[in-house]
């Protein structure tokens, strides 16, 4: 079940990418990273309020984690400028890539504080199928 979410989620992810991209291209990049962060704030704040959630504190949290944010930041404005030249599909092709990459890394490193598990010669081959893909996506 969890798999299927996970393509879900996948297919949530192409369908928020042609948002943002298409706002960017209405409202600007930056008033389009704000419109759309506002416009989550206020979605899970009302969440939250629904649920009777209360705000836990944020006492004992490293600090370093907070860096999630910047970094959500910084990858709805690197899409919203993809996908201007590259389109949806390739944007989201390259983006997976680079989070295949960078998840390989930190699982093979035990990276910010995950169990490490060794990187395993039989995924060069699905890097090598989806770096195919990639560049029959760039030629047609």
């Amino acid at each position: 079940m969890n798999k299927l979410y996970a393509v879900f989620v996948g297919m949530l992810i192409a369908i928020m990418i042609t948002f943002n991209g298409l706002l960017a291209n209405y409202a600007g990049d930056y008033l389009a990273l704000v419109i759309i962060h506002i416009v989550g704030l206020a979605v899970i704040l009302t969440i939250m309020f629904l649920k009777r959630e209360k705000l836990s504190s944020l006492k004992g949290i490293p600090i370093y984690l907070f860096g999630g944010g910047a970094l959500g930041v910084f990858m709805v404005y690197s899409n919203n400028l993809t996908f201007s030249f590259l389109g949806v599909s390739l944007t989201l092709s390259l983006v997976l890539l680079g989070q295949s990459i960078a998840s390989c890394i930190i699982d093979h490193y035990g990276l910010l504080g995950m169990e490490t598990k060794r990187f395993q010669k039989e995924k060069l081959l699905g890097f090598i199928l989806i770096s195919i893909g990639i560049i029959v996506m760039f030629i047609y």
